[in-house]
């Protein structure tokens, strides 16, 4: 037996959001802040602050304890 990989190597959904919403804007259909229009490519970014957020908090709380 044979073990394969497969690797996904190309645009997400955020991205391809992102091209859309880009697309719209250049092309004058929407009339958005750049903020929106950027917002896709925060969908990553959101879990890993999240993250941060919540060992920080962790984090300090044991301090004080301390």
């Amino acid at each position: 037996m044979s073990q394969t990989t497969q690797t996904s190597s190309g645009i997400r959904f955020s991205g391809m959001l992102f091209l859309l919403f880009l697309g719209l804007k250049l092309g004058n259909v929407i009339d958005w802040s750049w903020w929106w229009v950027f917002s896709p490519l925060w969908i990553p970014i959101i879990p890993a602050a999240v993250i941060f957020a919540v060992v920080f908090c962790c984090l300090a709380v044991k301090k004080v304890k301390l």
